[in-house]
């Protein structure tokens, strides 16, 4: 294992041998918990909150507590469940620097999207050979970055971007993504990527055509997807276009199970469930093939709870009810962008609601002047005084990644680590 920081490395695509090598060791790197001061903790995340905010250690500011020791966890349910698929982190769901390490650390390779998120990747001194450029539709310049770096594995769906890739990076190693039924998930991607099954074959003989390296197939259900059978019928479709390929001359030896693993296991569907499905479906179509995935709120969902503070307050009546607005300092152009782009519906928790029973019809809206920077509607909490905290769980996920610092308020909370331990 690797002690600090990551230095530049050659390491295979596939995983390590992890949890059967009894040297491998579940750990976050020693120069990830100096940098970001990770204090290594057993107490819940409540405890931690009090303590900081007593320390005033937030101060009037929004803040992230992120617990890397569910970032091991997640990791080590994934090898176990999943001994056969490599993980390539999905870097748009949240580019954290320390969980990123963490991850790499770990045995965990890359997707990327675009230039600055493969440069993100390799700024750690992961192996560009880590990496995977898994977005179907690229520009020319950052294809050519990808070829001056080392990135060899790229998705396309079109034949627009063969022809791209033969003109800026003909050595490539060219993954088809097809078009899977994503009805069952939260986000659908289908309207935007993936190629049709009646025009893989196509496809396939024009990447022939133009001597281009095609290594395998890749999908994606969907971000959020709640059916196993989706993830069971996209891996069958995928065989079919790996024996189309067989009838051109192709060999192809990677499956990308793509993204929409769940990133908390109490929801309608669960990380488990979805492996105990699709293994022995792999193991009989895919006996030898590599295969990788796409997990990105897997990693991170459940790691980040997030601290807000009730910096006002208002109360209304409609004559029937007494009714409290409260405004805190993250919302919807913040953190809780997640709300309008990836369909979350976070829930507020009280801090230290006390004895408080009585609860009050309440509506919790950010910071900023838009009266759309809505978190919550018409839920009910106690009473609350301004200067108060709240607090939201599982708030890793297409967080921090898309927050911006609209109206002047800040789009990076102030973020503590910690690291609870691995059993």
């Amino acid at each position: 294992m690797i002690s600090g920081l990551l230095q530049p490395v050659e390491m295979p695509i596939a995983l390590p041998q992890t949890l059967r090598d009894p040297f491998y060791q579940l750990e976050v790197p020693a120069a990830v918990i100096s940098k970001f001061e990770v204090e290594a903790t057993t107490n819940p995340i409540e405890d931690i909150l009090k303590k900081k905010i007593n320390e005033e250690a937030c101060g009037e500011e929004a803040t992230y507590f992120v617990d890397l020791g569910t970032v091991l966890r997640k990791y080590q349910q994934w090898v176990t469940h999943l001994p056969r698929v490599t993980p390539f982190y999905a870097v748009k769901c949240n580019p954290n620097e320390a969980i990123m390490n963490t991850l790499a650390n770990l045995g965990a390779n890359f997707d990327c999207a675009s230039k600055d998120e493969i440069q993100r990747v390799l700024k750690m001194g992961v192996s560009a050979k880590r990496i995977i450029y898994a977005n179907p539709t690229k520009m020319k310049s950052h294809i050519k970055y990808a070829n001056s770096v080392g990135v060899e594995m790229m998705t396309f769906d079109n034949a627009d971007e063969l022809y791209k890739v033969q003109e800026c990076y003909p050595e490539a190693k060219l993954v088809l993504r097809i078009i899977t039924d994503d009805s069952h998930s939260i986000c659908k991607f289908s309207t935007k990527f993936g190629a049709p099954l009646s025009d893989c074959a196509r496809l396939i003989a024009l990447a022939k055509e133009l001597q281009l390296d095609v290594i395998g197939v890749s999908f994606h259900v969907g971000s959020g997807c709640l059916s196993v059978q989706s993830f069971m019928d996209a891996i069958t479709s995928a065989h079919a276009v790996f024996q189309m390929a067989a009838e051109v001359g192709y060999n192809f030896r990677i499956l990308d199970l793509g993204g929409g693993w769940p990133g908390v296991d109490d929801g309608l569907i669960n990380f488990p469930s979805i492996a105990e499905g699709i293994r022995p479906l792999l193991d009989e179509l895919f006996p030898d093939t590599e295969i990788i995935a796409e997990p990105g709120r897997y990693f991170v969902a459940e790691c980040h709870t997030l601290a807000v503070n009730v910096f006002a307050k208002r109360v209304v009546s409609d004559g029937h009810e007494q009714k409290f607005l409260y405004y805190v300092n993250d919302g919807v152009y913040q953190s809780f962008n997640c709300i309008l782009f990836d369909h979350y519906e976070p829930t507020p928790l009280v801090l230290d609601a006390g004895e408080r029973t009585q609860l009050y019809k309440c509506t919790i809206f950010g910071p900023t002047c838009d009266s759309m920077d809505c978190i919550a509607k018409d839920v009910y909490l106690p009473e609350l005084r301004v200067g108060e905290w709240l607090y939201f769980k599982n708030m890793g996920a297409y967080t921090v990644a898309a927050s911006s610092p609209f109206n002047g308020f800040k789009s990076s909370p102030t973020t503590f680590y910690v690291q609870t331990p691995l059993e």
